[in-house]
């Protein structure tokens, strides 16, 4: 991650130049894609989100996707990554010895990380079920899902995915055959691809409709290096694709993370951040075409934090998501805002009024 992308980031008192009530306050809220982590120059723990999700919004529940935090110092190198799961379940206790020493009541407590998401090197082929094992049960029953972040592009202007992927990963056998291994173990697969590789995740999704697949971020589109000033033909170019990924039933959609620094815009330099109608005024017909394609029943919004923090605050920006889901019935909102997110990760029925919600 370049310089520019966490020093911005870091900007609170950036952030906090714009504020917004929350919109639809009463609204339950499962934010299905954070990350956490403590790196040298930027910290974002349990006690920085839950402090993001403390701006109005009534935010009951989260689900973290990996990003490198706490692997293994030591051991088979294959197995390191299973540190992150333990690393999360450390948040999660902390936050809950906070909230028990605070006298939180139950019925106000945010579940964080009710669901991981975390990393195996799907390239092991058959012999990832050991790392799978490991997550599983070091997930103290939270584990739901991998990603095996496929993002890669020749240009020497685009940051390549943290795992290092290479060209044609996603038809790679021995990828596959971890691939294959996701659905033995009750697992989905978060897909972090870049927009020029949907026609392989197409490909991927096809060969193997019995695993979920959570397309993330749209698909990744591109707005800097090469891409730069070509946001029509790219949003072209993804809408074909996102429409075709849309007509197969094992696909769904997250719905975030466009003020990301990748996307271009260049947000982050400017003087204030976003706005919730400005965020809606740039990215609203994404939003508007993947709901309209997958439905509302197969696409879930995000926050992508602390990375679209980059260019938003947290409670901004789910004022941006409310704007958007104007107009939608009840239950279409319940689906955007919290019941995809419960069913696609299989998280518990702990919160009433994130169920059956008319």
């Amino acid at each position: 991650m370049s310089d520019i992308h966490r020093s911005s980031m870091n900007r609170r008192d950036w952030l906090a130049l714009v504020q917004e009530p929350a919109l639809d306050a009463d609204l339950p809220i499962i934010d299905p894609h954070h990350h956490l982590w403590n790196w040298p120059n930027h910290r974002y723990l349990g006690e920085e989100l839950l402090a993001d999700c403390a701006g109005g919004h009534r935010i009951v529940a989260t689900v973290f996707v990996e990003c490198m935090s706490g692997y293994r110092a030591d051991g088979p190198a294959a197995l390191r990554p299973v540190g992150e799961t333990e690393f999360v379940i450390g948040e999660v206790e902390r936050a809950e010895a906070a909230a028990e020493r605070l006298g939180v009541p139950a019925t106000q407590r945010i579940e964080l990380a009710a669901g991981i998401v975390g990393f195996a090197d799907l390239t092991l082929g058959a012999a990832v079920d050991a790392v799978l094992d490991q997550h599983r049960e070091s997930g103290r029953g939270r584990f739901r899902g991998i990603r095996h972040a496929c993002g890669w592009d020749p240009s020497p202007e685009i940051e390549n995915s943290h795992t290092q992927p290479y060209s044609g990963l996603m038809a790679d056998p021995m990828f596959r055959e971890g691939f294959s291994r996701l659905a033995a173990h009750g697992l989905s697969f978060d897909a972090w691809c870049f927009h020029p590789q949907l026609p392989e995740l197409l490909a991927l999704a096809r060969a193997f409709p019995d695993t979920t697949i959570v397309l993330d971020h749209f698909g990744g589109p591109l707005g800097s290096g090469p891409y730069a000033g070509r946001r029509a033909e790219i949003f072209d170019w993804c809408k074909r694709h996102l429409q075709e990924l849309a007509g197969l039933p094992n696909v769904v959609a997250k719905l975030g993370g466009m003020a990301m620094v990748r996307s271009g815009y260049g947000w982050h330099k400017c003087e204030t951040p976003l706005t919730s109608e400005a965020f809606v005024a740039a990215y609203g017909d994404w939003y508007r075409f993947a709901i309209d394609v997958f439905g509302p029943e197969r696409c879930m919004f995000e926050s992508n934090f602390p990375v679209d923090r980059a260019s938003i605050s947290y409670g901004v920006l789910w004022n941006a998501f409310k704007r958007l889901a104007d107009g939608f019935s009840s239950a279409e909102k319940a689906a955007l805002f919290h019941g995809t997110a419960q069913r696609v990760y299989r998280l518990p029925t702990a919160w009433p009024t994130c169920i059956g919600a008319p």
